[in-house]
């Protein structure tokens, strides 16, 4: 631990690099947001990123064109870095700046997801309304959930990033995946304006998730599986990633016959029979311990039912569900 001490020390012990520590204490920034607020060149700015990064007072990733850091999780050398932030003085004169113009990048980026949604809404809008009520799928996901608290929670093809807004409060840390930035840009707004914490998103191939093996005690394939080649593969994925007796809900249409979503709305799929997706859950690995039809109400005749699956990692047995439970 001695010299990972002295390598975060070094790393944070500059002005501009303990403004940065407490930048990336605020949130997760890519190397253009430091530049705006930091005022100070690109160069000097990755150099500065950089070696905190190889300290491991940083984590990197990259979304696109476009590199985000954040504050490293775990590792002596991370929960070091902690301490120093939290001794840092809130009230310093250039630390409130900081804070000041990140205000103002947080403003431009949740512009930004704005006019992208806004540009889309309708087709968003015309959507919720061909299938069973919004507020009825999402009792039923929270219910299939339970109250937590979980530990981690992973969604795949986090989309908007409401489904992370519904769970993530029930969760120490949450991590959405979605191949989309434009997407991710709204999810990123839509997390920050709802002051959630410990919420990272990430770009990223569902068939691939750049998630680690064994993590997540809860993950989530919310209306994804109707866009895919291979589902199958996706379900695969998301059970890799769960942790001995972790829970996984899948959410998608029940088998439909409107074919304008094939031809308008990129859906490869017309929806899904319980037998097909309970067989992917159990190919994967997983036992299926519910089912659940969320049915139209009688104002929407016509409108698409939502099916909901929750799976269990066996590998516990504790965690595995009993014979009555599975309906």
């Amino acid at each position: 631990m001695g010299s990972e001490a002295l390598a975060v020390l070094g790393a944070v012990g500059e002005p501009t690099r303990l403004r940065i520590l407490a930048l990336a204490g605020e949130a997760e920034l890519t190397v253009s947001e430091y530049v705006a607020v930091l005022g100070q060149s690109q160069p000097r700015v990755s150099r500065h990123l950089r070696l905190m990064s190889e300290a491991g007072v940083l984590a990197r990733h990259r979304e696109g064109a476009w590199a985000f850091f954040r504050l490293a999780d775990g590792a002596p050398p991370a929960s070091l870095a902690r301490d120093i932030l939290a001794a840092l003085d809130r009230a310093d004169p250039t630390l409130a700046a900081d804070r000041s113009r990140l205000a103002e990048v947080r403003a431009a980026r949740a512009r930004a997801a704005d006019a992208y949604f806004a540009r889309h809404a309708a087709d968003f809008d015309r959507l919720r309304a061909r299938h069973a009520p919004e507020a009825d799928v999402e009792a039923a996901i929270l219910d299939l959930a339970g109250p937590g608290p979980f530990r981690a929670l992973l969604d795949l093809g986090a989309g908007t990033g409401r489904t992370l807004e519904l769970l993530s409060p029930r969760a120490e840390r949450a991590t959405g995946i979605d191949l989309n930035p434009a997407m991710l840009g709204v999810a990123r707004a839509r997390i920050e304006r709802a002051g959630l914490r410990g919420v990272q998103l990430r770009q990223g191939d569902i068939y691939a998730a750049p998630a680690a093996r064994d993590s997540f005690d809860l993950a989530i394939v919310h209306q994804v599986l109707h866009y895919l080649d291979d589902p199958a593969r996706a379900l695969r994925e998301a059970a890799r990633a769960l942790a001995p007796g972790g829970r996984l809900i899948v959410v998608d249409f029940a088998p439909h016959s409107h074919e304008d979503l094939r031809t308008g709305h990129a859906h490869r799929r017309l929806g899904f029979g319980s037998d097909e997706v309970a067989g992917w859950l159990e190919e994967a690995g997983l036992v299926v311990a519910r089912r659940r039809d969320i049915a139209p109400g009688a104002d929407q005749p016509s409108a698409l039912v939502v099916s909901l699956w929750l799976a269990v990692d066996p590998r516990r047995a504790a965690d595995a569900p009993r014979a009555t439970e599975i309906a």
